[in-house]
């Protein structure tokens, strides 16, 4: 596989992981970091530092807000337990 096509798959694969925590709303960061040992925030936390590393300029809270489908503030408002 080269390597423009394995960045292709892992992109599809990362929109995905995505599609699939918003359709589980019910599940609770404390429950996925429990489980998993990370949770919504931290992808949001590893989505910054690899835009950082690539001299991306991104907030914390705009790293949140494409993981979280929406402003973060927002979504606990809505979904956090």
């Amino acid at each position: 596989m080269d390597q423009q096509t394995r960045i292709e798959i892992e992109a599809a694969a990362f929109r995905r992981l995505l599609e699939h925590l918003d359709s589980r709303k019910d599940v609770q960061n404390i429950d996925l970091m429990n489980l998993a040992g990370f949770c919504r925030n931290c992808l949001g936390k590893w989505y910054a530092a690899a835009a950082e590393e690539r001299g991306v300029e991104l907030t914390k809270e705009e790293a949140r807000e494409t993981i979280y489908g929406m402003p973060y503030d927002t979504w606990k408002e809505k979904y956090q337990q």
